[in-house]
This record gives C-alpha cells, sequence and structure tokens, in this order.
C-alpha cells in the first residue's frame, strides 16, 4: 500500500501512540492534557506511562486494555482513548475502564480511601446520537446531585466529538483550538500551518512526518492505516446502504397502509418501521463485512452492540 499522506493518522492505532504513546514525546501528552482535558485546573509537569492492559481481582473478571494509560507527579490518573467508530455502550465502556485506575489504588491493610483524580479522555471521530444537532465539541461530565452540584470532582470524563470542530486555520485563537485542529486535519496537511508555530506542535509535526519512520514502522503504520480505512469503509457502506433500503422500504410500506386506510399517518408509521428494520439490516452488514476482512470479535460486538454468540453464529452462516 502507498502512503501519499505526508503526516501520520492520529486516528490510527499506530499513529496515535506513535504521537503520544513515548517518553520521547511524552512533553506532547503533557502538553495536551493540561491545555485540552485541564484548561481550568492545575497544570501537570511530568507523567510516567502505565501499563495499558488491566486485569480484573479474579479470573472471571474481565480485562480492559487501554490505548494510553499514564500517571501524573501527584497520582492523576489518565486514561486517553481514540474511539474511531460509534459503539452502542461506549459510555457503559468509560465507566468500566475508569474502575480499574480506581481499584488499583486501594492499600492494604489500614486504608483512609482517600483516592487521586481520575481522568477519562474520549477523543472520538463520531459525535453521540443525542448530540447530533448540537454543536458542542468538549463534553466534561462528574458526579452530580439533584441540584446539580457537583458531588464528587475526582472522577471526571471528557469527551471531544470531533466532526463537531469546524474552526478554520483563521479562527485559531487559543492552543485549546490548534489542538483540535491539528488532530482533526493532520493527515490532510502538506506543510505546518501559519497558525501553529509554537515548538510543542513543532515537534509534533516532525515526529508525524511519515517520511522518517523507520521500515519496521512504516510497516506497521501501512497495516494500522489499512485497518482503519478499511473499517471506516465498512461502517460507511453499511449504514448507507441500511439507512438507504429503510427509507425506500419505510416509503412503500407508508404509501400501502396509507392507500388501504385513507390516512396519512399509515405513510408515518410505514416510514419509520422501516427505517428502523434498515438500520438493523445495515448492522447485519456492517457485521458480515467486519467478520470477512478477519476484524476481531469484540470488536465488531462493540461496533454493533451483537454479542459474540450472535456474531459467531452470524459467521457460520
Amino acid at each position: 500500500m502507498s502512503i501519499k499522506e505526508k503526516y501520520v493518522n492520529p486516528f490510527t492505532d499506530f499513529g496515535f501512540k506513535k504521537l503520544f504513546g513515548t517518553e520521547l514525546n511524552k512533553d506532547l501528552l503533557i502538553d495536551f492534557l493540561n491545555q485540552v482535558v485541564l484548561p481550568n485546573r492545575h497544570k501537570i509537569a511530568d507523567l510516567s506511562y502505565a501499563k495499558n492492559e488491566q486485569i480484573g481481582n479474579t479470573e472471571i473478571d474481565r480485562k480492559a486494555i487501554f490505548d494510553l494509560y499514564c500517571v501524573g507527579t501527584n497520582g492523576e490518573r489518565f486514561i486517553v482513548e481514540m474511539q474511531k467508530a460509534k459503539q452502542n455502550y461506549f459510555k457503559d465502556r468509560s465507566i468500566f475502564y475508569s474502575s480499574f485506575p480506581i481499584q488499583e489504588q486501594a492499600k492494604r491493610g489500614d486504608w483512609d480511601f482517600k483516592l487521586s483524580e481520575i481522568y477519562t479522555v474520549g477523543i472520538l471521530d463520531f459525535v453521540f446520537t443525542e448530540d447530533s444537532a448540537e454543536k458542542e465539541v468538549r463534553h466534561e461530565v462528574q458526579l452530580k446531585d439533584q441540584n446539580c452540584r457537583v458531588f464528587y470532582d475526582k472522577l471526571t470524563f471528557i469527551y471531544l466529538e470531533m466532526p463537531h470542530f469546524t474552526k478554520t486555520e483563521d479562527e485559531l485563537k487559543t492552543t485549546y483550538d490548534k489542538w483540535l485542529y491539528v488532530l482533526k486535519h493532520l493527515p490532510y496537511l502538506d506543510n505546518r500551518p501559519k497558525a501553529l508555530q509554537e515548538k510543542i506542535f513543532a515537534k509534533l509535526f516532525d515526529a508525524a512526518e511519515v517520511a522518517k519512520f523507520t521500515p519496521d514502522e512504516r510497516n506497521s503504520y501501512e497495516a494500522s492505516l489499512k485497518y482503519y480505512r478499511d473499517l471506516k469503509n465498512v461502517i460507511d457502506t453499511a449504514i448507507a446502504e441500511g439507512e438507504l433500503k429503510g427509507e425506500l422500504k419505510g416509503k412503500t410500506e407508508g404509501m400501502m397502509i396509507g392507500l388501504i386506510e385513507g390516512k396519512r399517518e399509515g405513510k408515518i408509521e410505514g416510514k419509520i418501521e422501516g427505517k428502523l428494520e434498515g438500520k438493523i439490516e445495515g448492522k447485519i452488514e456492517i457485521a458480515r463485512n467486519a467478520l470477512a476482512e478477519n476484524i476481531p470479535l469484540d470488536i465488531i460486538s462493540r461496533l454493533t452492540g451483537f454479542t459474540i454468540e450472535e456474531l459467531t453464529k452470524l459467521k457460520n452462516e
């Protein structure tokens, strides 16, 4: 596969970890966390990378594999995830992941239960369904009471819905805006924009230049990029086909019911039902195409909402 882009795609597994997951580029992650995750809080001066695979306390407990997991100098825990595609239970997954850095702080013997802060950060290449009509990019979520007062301020979830970030280069005023711009546009740029002349971005663009990769790095990136493109193509195609089938089926059924009953409600009912069925057919098509690409079952399950058992049955059909 020929790589035409000058800079690495940060939404690939390789690209994300190349830029933010190495000791050599640790200052990139520190600046990103300080500017995007902690804009109104204390700043972290340093951090250390922790093991990204977390195992439950017993053999039957599930495990979690984070994209990045790091600990600040004051004990703050940061889980950073780059999420390429929408999945049914992504929020549930975020909550589940946050339970591991909570549990690992437990101490044997006498312990007063004091915990360090935990931040779960999701950089999303999609928008939540309930936010489709909104244009907010950054969502910060904490545990609150019935009067919307923060009940516990040491557990914070940050979600960045990247499709909602639409600022142009000329509109970039803050470092926060510049970080979001570079994450979204990096693989489509030919040179470092004039608005991104800070030293931290000079280092990022240098680290992201594909031509400077070693042969092994290039091979790894090619495989990661192919996986990203195949997955995105499978999802986009299936959704488009599913919505089209649903819309056509809905129109047909709606017209039939309307003709029979002579009511406008028939058209509406048929269209709604058709769209719902079309979306289900679309998910089945996503699963079949993903299975054909030998994508792991747990990933397909997260993308479609089907259980492993359902996917296994579909694979054997």
